[in-house]
This record gives C-alpha cells, structure tokens and sequence, in this order.
C-alpha cells in the first residue's frame, strides 16, 4: 500500500484524485490545495474541486496560502507517506518538502517545452501536432526536475481546449498510477534547459483580436473557449467559429459574405466563418440574427 499526499487544485488535478482515491493500492494520507476563492459577480466564496473531492472521500484537506510556511512545511513532514503527487498545484514546494520524500508534478506538455502555467492552452495557440503529459522529479524551479517518462497525444486538427484538456487528464491519470506503481525502480533524464520554453497565466485581456490573421485567431478560438472566450474592441464576444483560408489579403474586419448558416470575416491575412455571437449584456444569438438587427452586412466592419 502506497502512502500518498496529494497537491493540486483544478479539474485536471481532481480527476487524478479521484482515481487515486479508489485504487486498493494507494491511501491518500492529506490533500493539499489553494484556498477557496470568490466566484462570479456577487464573489462567492468557492472551494477548489479538489477540496470537494477529497472532503466527500474524508481526506484531510488543507490550503495554505504559503506551502513554505514554517508551520505549514513542519505539518507535512509530520504527515507519515511514501510518496507527493503534484498535478497543477500552483505553488512551487519548498526544499524541505522535496527533501523528505519522492516528490512527482504531472505537468501537461512534453517537457521541457512550455513550462509554466497554461501548456494545454500554449499547445494550440502554437497549433502543435502533439501534446502529451511529463512525469518528472520535482526540484526547486518551475517545471525543472529530472524526466521519469512522458506519455504523448495526437492533437486533433480542429481540437478545442476542454477536448484536449480531457485527454491529457486521462493520460495524467494513467501515468501517475505508473509512476507510483514503480517509482522506485524509475530511472530520470535531465532536462534540456537550452530547448525550454514557456507559458504564462491567461488573462481577460487575452481574449481581445483585432482580425489581423485568420490562422492565429482560429488557434486562440481553440485556446480560449470558454474562457477568456474571444471579442473584439466593441466587446462583441465570438462563440462559434472556423477557419476558413489562411492565405489572402484583404481589410481587417470586413465581412464579405453572409448566408444563412453566417458570414465570412476577412482578416488582413486569412477568413474566418462566424456563426454565433454575443453582444455584451445580450444572449448568445446567430451572427445573422443579430446583423439584421444592426441593418448591416456585406461590405461593412464587424462590430
């Protein structure tokens, strides 16, 4: 039976939770996850999903706002286990910590590409062909240790975020039972710093486009739906969409056909075929629709 406590915090993490929990050869011993947050307009305070998943299975819970606390590193030394599996915690464990036993992040890109805190989203914004999930020791830097083994995915052409996301959570799921399984016959690869890239926290503002290339707005429709979801400067947001060529010239923001399915946007590179909108304080409607009733179409900017 292997001893485990475990570090993470959303969905991704959960779902691995969830699995370890109802493994007859693991025991989550302590769950480690960022503390509630407020949510939505009127800021209610909400748990983490990992906190709701180890509380229903009554798995200690604790959320510190700084894993490197005193009190906080002294409670997981005194926490008896064999082994930490961290999946997208947000904090980055102490040497303490790391020193007392086998710590293990899966973290999900093929490292040592796309350190950092949005792979899966940073995977299709470059349009990658692949992705997959690394299993490594865990060390002082971010998204740095030792290599255990990485488990990859083919990325399909027109895949979305939450698709991706569900993929790369089984396979995080598959990989840690590995890992735990055989940790102490695994051997490690250093990482090659000089090939390391990275990836930052996605903000609101992510989410704005301008219609400069067709191609690049179709990857970041597929990055960022739900959220931060695309608009553009007059906070029309962009609900559904495709790519409809990648190479011709022309304004930016033109619309240059219009049908009953929805329009064709020209970009100054590239078109894109929108058939669904949402103007800011109204529901979600077709991109027809709502051009009837601006009294707009071809020729005229989208806005």
């Amino acid at each position: 039976m292997s001893r485990v406590i475990f570090m993470g915090t959303p969905d991704y993490a959960a779902s691995i939770l969830e699995a370890l929990i109802v493994a007859d050869d693991i025991e989550v011993v302590s769950v480690y996850t960022q503390p509630d947050k407020p949510v939505g307009r009127k800021a209610i305070l909400t748990p983490p999903v990992v906190k709701v998943v180890a509380e229903k299975a009554n798995i200690p819970v604790v959320q510190p706002n700084r894993l490197r606390d005193e009190a906080v590193v002294a409670e997981v030394l005194a926490t008896p286990c064999d082994i930490i599996i961290v999946a997208a915690y947000g904090q980055i464990l102490p040497k303490a910590i790391l020193e007392y036993v086998p710590c293990v992040n899966l973290h999900a890109s093929i490292l040592p590409h796309y350190r950092g805190a949005s792979p899966i989203q940073q995977s299709l914004l470059n349009n990658d062909l692949q992705s997959g999930v690394t299993a490594m020791w865990m060390d002082e830097g971010l998204d740095t240790g030792a290599i255990i083994k990485i488990d990859t995915i083919t990325i399909g052409k027109d895949e979305m975020v939450e698709s991706l996301y569900k993929r790369l959570t089984d396979t995080a799921v598959d990989l840690t039972f590995d890992v735990i399984r055989h940790w102490d016959r695994c051997s490690a690869t250093s990482q090659n710093n000089a090939e390391a890239t990275h990836c930052k926290k996605i903000l609101k503002s992510d989410g704005l486009i301008d219609f400069s290339d067709a191609r690049e707005i179709y990857n970041r429709y597929r990055a960022y739906t739900p959220w931060p979801g695309l608009f553009n400067e007059s906070g029309l947001k962009i609900k559904e969409m495709r790519l409809e060529e990648e190479t011709s010239l022309g304004e930016a923001g033109e619309i240059i056909h219009m049908d009953k399915e929805g329009i064709v946007v020209q970009c100054s590179r590239g078109s894109l075929r929108i058939t669904r909108v949402q103007a800011p304080s109204k529901q979600e409607t077709s991109v027809v629709d709502y051009l009837n009733g601006k009294r707009i179409g071809c020729g005229y900017p989208l806005v």
